[in-house]
């Protein structure tokens, strides 16, 4: 499930404040922290709504971090 552009505009990592990018695997859809420090991901529910709870969120290795970042062009 895709974010709309201007939600993610606005949408921040409550972790580090930084931007977000929308990402989709077979577990399902995400928005990505663009910080390094954290590589935090929040699961986006069935209806669409991003889960934005550092407490339910996953740290993801760096390798995965790295690969999504890529895949979304960010350096």
């Amino acid at each position: 499930m895709t974010i709309e552009k201007d939600l993610l505009e606005i949408l921040a990592c409550p972790e580090s404040h930084a931007r977000l990018v929308s990402f989709d695997d077979t577990a399902g859809s995400w928005l990505v922290s663009t910080d390094a420090a954290t590589r935090r991901r929040y699961r986006i529910s069935d209806d669409g709504i991003p889960i934005m709870l550092v407490d339910e969120s996953e740290v993801l290795a760096e390798d995965t971090w790295r690969s999504i970042m890529s895949s979304c062009g960010v350096e």
